[in-house]
């Protein structure tokens, strides 16, 4: 009995084994994300993670990505970098390496996607930075184009270029100060770029003041900033701080208009930041009041999975990822150095509107907005092309 019990149980064993070689997993098409989920700036990958996980959910419920004669799956494979530039490194490495995804989207904030970078490049898998507008993600050293790396928004000196004309035509500001974090990467680059596009435009940087990352007390340089009355303060930096600095400057007495980049795009900083930034203007990469179909569509769908309306980082995402679709499908086989070619050659009008890439480089032509607080939410201002 014991013998022909145990030849019973090889059978079965057996017969399941060949029924699972019979049907195997359905493959799938894995795509690294390396976000900023914890860190200073959570809401960033936060964004991120949401508009990835539409998408995905979004392009599987239609049977996935075509590809050859069938549709395969996508498959996140999700690494959190905490906002750290070398555990950004270290996800992109595993992601790559490890986890052998077909191409990785993310990081976001420039001082994380500028080493991975390097590490993407250097294993030829392409990545592709939704929101970091750092030249420095997309080229080498020595200036060349890195071959493998792209970003699906606007870099640092065109924003620039476009809020220093506004703050010299639109805001007739003569005299600007400038307060910025020395050891953030694109917040370091957008206050230069700052001062010499406003002083080549005529105007006068009458204070330039730095803070260190993780500094919570700013009374010190917004008393200096306070003494040098400028017309508007250029503040390039991330939400949690511009909620502590505006409410600072506030109690100082300051009451001239903050100014701001991108970096301010995350709608926390709304809630964060109240009645001291009402009124502020910033330059962002959409807004949710573009009137075009496939945006409207886009706020829509993700109001309605989230419960809020998506940041330019989610809507930057959204738009990576069809873009990344679309060249997996154009490249017919997963194959890094194939989907790359293809990324490199194809366009799409999404959510932030044309995305095209100029011949040899990662860098697309994009437009961008400038939007004013008022009563608490985010409203157009104007449009500005490149």
């Amino acid at each position: 009995m014991g013998e022909m019990r145990l030849l019973s149980i090889c059978w079965i064993v057996g017969t399941l084994a060949l029924l699972s070689c019979s049907h195997p997993e359905r493959p799938g098409i894995k795509i690294g994300l390396n976000v900023e989920l914890t860190g200073e700036n959570p809401a960033i990958g936060t964004s991120c993670k949401n508009a990835a996980s539409l998408f995905v959910e979004q392009i599987n419920a239609r049977g996935g990505c075509q590809v050859r004669d069938g549709k395969l799956p996508f498959r996140l494979i999700i690494g959190d970098n905490g906002g750290k530039p070398d555990r950004a490194a270290s996800v992109a490495q595993k992601l790559i390496a490890q986890d052998e995804v077909c191409a990785m989207v993310g990081p976001n904030m420039s001082a994380c996607a500028i080493p991975a970078s390097e590490i993407a490049e250097s294993l030829h898998c392409i990545m592709i930075s939704p929101w970091s507008t750092n030249p420095k993600t997309t080229r080498t050293i020595s200036g060349d184009p890195k071959k493998y790396v792209f970003r699906t928004c606007f870099t640092d000196p065109f924003e620039i270029s476009i809020i220093a004309k506004f703050a010299l035509n639109y805001l007739k500001a003569k005299r600007a100060a400038v307060f910025y974090d020395v050891a953030s990467e694109s917040p370091n680059t957008q206050a230069g770029l700052f001062r010499e596009a406003f002083e080549k435009g005529g105007g006068t940087i009458v204070a330039y003041e730095t803070y260190t990352t993780g500094d919570r007390d700013f009374s010190a340089q917004l008393t200096k900033i306070k003494a040098s009355q400028p017309d508007l303060i250029f503040l390039p930096a991330y939400y949690n701080d511009v909620s502590l600095i505006t409410q600072q400057a506030r109690q100082l007495g300051i009451q001239q208009r903050f100014l701001g980049s991108d970096a301010w795009s995350t709608p926390q900083i709304i809630s964060l930041a109240g009645k001291n930034i009402e009124g502020s203007y910033f330059c962002n990469h959409y807004s949710t009041q573009i009137p075009t179909p496939v945006a409207q569509k886009f706020v829509r769908a993700y109001k309605a999975k989230f419960g809020y309306e998506p940041d330019d980082v989610a809507a930057l995402t959204y738009d990576t990822f069809h873009l990344l679709a679309k060249a997996i499908q154009t490249a017919g086989r997963l194959d890094r150095s194939a989907i790359r070619d293809a990324f490199a050659q194809i366009g799409h009008q999404g959510v932030t509107g044309s995305i095209q890439f100029k011949p040899g480089s990662g860098d697309p032509l994009k437009s961008a907005v400038m939007l004013q607080i008022q009563n608490g939410k985010f409203v157009w201002i104007s449009n500005a092309e490149p």
